[in-house]
């Protein structure tokens, strides 16, 4: 992951090929999920050294970025409410009930002190310093809490591509969003589409050729062959 240089939020992340694309989730809370996760998506664990928690706080849309003092505990902490926000989210994709454990995990993060806006002396908004690993998780906890207790609960889903599990919150006006990123997802469910109905295409335009007329097929009888 690196941070976005544009003005929208979002985390940049590269596909399989190496290709960059942005991904907005949509939430705090959710941005938390691409570092990695319980079982499949452990493979994908980024969270390791507590530098690892400083880098995604710089990378998240955390605004402005606080300066952060992280042990490794706290590391541990941020996998442990990393992989209770998976099994929210996606008891809600699921439209199941919200798991106890995973609402202990959460609630227990959010009850800790979160991070404490503070005003500059040149009028910018600011975190009080120095500020601590255990601060930004409960910032991100009491996120998630305003999510699945939120108007747009309803809206958390998966990436509608088969090989994709990056979740998102729509919060647009339509309600419409599919994908994790048009740019990534929405662009080869496009190109695949395409693909298969230029080879539909041409399989019927192989059939409609085999099923035409062969070379005599239909013609007159050749003089002299009538009553042979």
């Amino acid at each position: 992951m690196s941070p976005d240089s544009g003005a929208a939020p979002g985390l940049r992340l590269r596909s399989w090929t190496g290709t960059p694309y942005r991904f907005d989730p949509g939430a705090l809370a959710l941005e938390l999920l691409p570092t990695g996760g319980p079982g499949p998506f452990a493979r994908y664990e980024v969270l390791h050294e507590p530098a690892d928690l400083v880098g995604w706080a710089r990378d998240c849309r955390l605004r402005p970025t606080p300066v952060l003092t992280v042990a490794r505990r706290e590391v541990l902490a941020a996998r442990r409410l990393r992989d209770a926000l998976w099994q929210l989210a996606l008891a809600r994709v699921a439209g199941e009930d919200l798991p106890a454990a995973g609402l202990a995990a959460l609630n227990a993060a959010a009850a800790h002190r979160p991070l404490v806006p503070a005003l500059a002396a040149d009028g910018s908004r600011t975190f009080g310093e120095p500020a601590t690993g255990r601060q930004l998780l409960a910032t991100v906890a009491r996120d998630a809490v305003e999510l699945f207790a939120g108007p747009h609960a309803h809206r958390i889903r998966v990436c509608s591509a088969e090989d994709c599990s990056l979740v998102y919150v729509d919060t647009s006006r339509p309600g419409r969003r599919r994908w994790c990123a048009m740019e990534h997802c929405g662009n080869l469910h496009k190109a695949r589409a395409l693909r298969a109905r230029r080879t539909t295409a041409a399989t019927a335009d192989a059939a409609t050729a085999d099923a035409g007329p062969r070379a005599g097929a239909g013609a007159d009888p050749e003089p002299g062959a009538e009553g042979a």
